[in-house]
């Protein structure tokens, strides 16, 4: 079979047996039989589709319950991949198709207002009660900071609010912008802990739901605003800025409009922070599995095709900061609290929605643990002294 010779050439360290739709087995590489991975497939399509296309192929194969694991499992599996491939392409074919597919998107992918609205609602809105049975307390969807790997992700996910307030360097009563703000957690407590304004904007109905109400309860009525509109109808100056998971939604083409808007939000001498997974290749298409399934709409940008827009904004990096294992640590305490809450996923959706979130947290954890994943963090301003000339504040 053309796809098991395929394999045998890619797969250097470790193995796996792979059998086919007829029951033939293949041994791929050197299997480990202490933790032997055996997949197989269902349907005689996938002999070639993998071959010509796995980077879409494989993760749909395994959400629709044409491929599964007979042993080993597929975090198993996905570590064996990228320790394999890593940032390499796998074949010019699969590059090929992706070539096409990223340059057809980037041409007809305007993430316009309407657009926008309907990809976040596609995510972020399929269940408020699916996301709380994974994330921590402060509902953070996004990298955790963890100091070690011992830590809980509770403590990591209060780390990384810290970092950000730290960086974000707020004074008592400043007026704050939160671009993307979730259920609001991080703007109640950069509220609670400097007596600020916070004005936090999200495009997801349940988020702004949860948020609204939440402030209500803690008596944050006269301090936090959240507003369900888009950045681009934004009309106030603020002191600071943060970001946080959201810049991978802006789209590649609208990625001078942020930062103008950034830049026409923020006064004279305020700072911003964007907190945005990123690659660290040089430009390359958006994962289609990824794009076709989870996230419509979004890419996560090299460092280059971030720097243009913020230099043509007239804003200044002034820090930069690279996260690099940490969102793998995030995913990994995530996917397992996911695998655990198995019952009580499968009785608000069906088998094949477990498959596919179960395989969305795996495939990007392996991305970030072998893969071409981290996430920065930008500190802006418009003067090169509004923030301290060393990172000692940062530490404190």
């Amino acid at each position: 079979m053309l796809l098991a010779r395929f394999l045998n050439k890619l797969f250097k360290k470790g193995g796996f047996i792979l059998e086919d739709a007829f029951g033939k087995k293949y041994i791929i590489g050197e299997p480990d039989q202490g933790n032997l991975i055996e997949i197989k497939l269902k349907e005689k399509s996938l002999h070639y589709k993998l071959f010509f296309y796995p980077d879409l192929y494989f993760g749909e194969a395994y959400t629709d319950g044409n491929l599964y694991f007979k042993s080993g499992s597929l975090t198993d599996f996905l570590y064996l991949a990228l320790e394999n491939i890593g940032r390499t392409r796998i074949n010019p074919f699969n590059n090929l198709i992706n070539k096409f597919r990223g340059s057809f998107r980037l041409l007809t992918n305007f993430n316009f207002i309407k657009k926008s609205k309907m990809n976040v609602a596609h995510h972020y809105d399929v269940s408020d009660d699916l996301y709380f049975l994974f994330l921590d307390p402060l509902k953070q969807y996004s990298c955790a900071y963890f100091k070690n790997e011992d830590e809980s992700l509770e403590q990591a996910q209060l780390n990384k609010i810290n970092h950000i307030i730290k960086k974000l360097d707020i004074k008592p009563n400043q007026k704050i912008l939160d671009i993307g703000c979730g259920w609001g957690y991080l703007a109640m407590e950069i509220a609670k802990k400097y007596n600020c304004q916070v004005t936090g904007v999200t495009l997801s109905k349940n988020q702004f739901n949860h948020a609204t109400k939440k402030i209500k309860e803690l008596h944050l009525n006269n301090q936090v605003e959240i507003k369900m509109i888009d950045y681009r109808e934004i009309n106030e100056k603020f002191d600071r800025i943060v970001s946080v998971g959201m810049f991978e939604h802006v789209g590649r083409k609208f990625y001078k409009t942020f930062f103008n808007k950034v830049y026409d939000l923020l006064n004279e001498r305020g700072v911003a922070l964007l907190h945005t997974i990123g690659s660290v290749d040089l430009p390359r298409d958006p994962q289609p599995w990824i794009t076709k399934y989870i996230f419509h709409g979004g890419y996560t940008p090299s460092l280059s095709q971030i720097a243009g827009p913020i230099e043509s904004s007239g804003l200044i990096v002034s820090d930069l900061e690279v996260l690099k294992i940490h969102y793998a640590h995030t995913l990994k305490h995530w996917k397992k609290r996911f695998l655990e809450n198995k019952e009580k996923v499968l009785q608000m959706f069906d088998d094949r929605f477990y498959r596919m979130y179960e395989f969305y947290l795996a495939s990007c954890e392996a991305a970030f643990k072998f893969g071409d994943q981290v996430v920065y963090q930008i500190q802006l301003s418009k003067e090169l002294d509004t923030t301290p000339p060393t990172r000692d504040y940062i530490y404190r």
